[in-house]
């Protein structure tokens, strides 16, 4: 083997230990089951796998009805809870919390409002006019 053969299998043999290494992190590749509203159930979670660092409420108003009605959720304080909404009347949506919340729901597909609770307990999400409560999160 020549000198140059030698340098480029040392240069290729470097190249494929720094990608293996690169791939081996040692993070658990687990996951756990998501649902509709994109919360993680912790009874699928791993060991090594943490809460969720956010919660995601999918929301849709529709010829009067709402989905979801009265779903149970659970967050921690300052974790940031982002309601997605797509309607076909206005609204307002009231969060009954610690800071209290409320947000102008319009007609359409994309809107998206985010709050945190900064003091534990039971939080509440209401639409005010059609008088439904959307969710009770848990805050812990």
């Amino acid at each position: 083997m020549t000198t140059a053969h030698r340098t480029a299998h040392r240069i290729l043999t470097l190249g494929a230990v720094l990608l293996l290494a690169a791939g081996c992190t040692g993070e658990s590749r687990d996951t756990a089951t998501v649902s509709e509203s994109g919360t993680v159930d912790p009874s699928a979670m791993t060991d090594a796998q943490a809460r969720p660092a956010r919660v995601v409420i999918d929301v849709t108003i529709e010829g009067g009805q709402v989905t979801p009605t009265n779903a149970q959720l659970q967050a921690g304080v300052d974790e940031p809870i982002i309601l997605r909404v797509a309607s076909d009347v206005t609204d307002e949506l009231h969060v009954h919390s610690t800071p209290e919340h409320s947000f102008d729901v319009g007609i359409g597909p994309a809107q998206s409002f985010q709050f945190t609770v900064e003091v534990p307990g039971r939080v509440d999400i209401e639409l005010h006019k059609l008088h439904k409560t959307i969710a009770t999160i848990q805050v812990q």
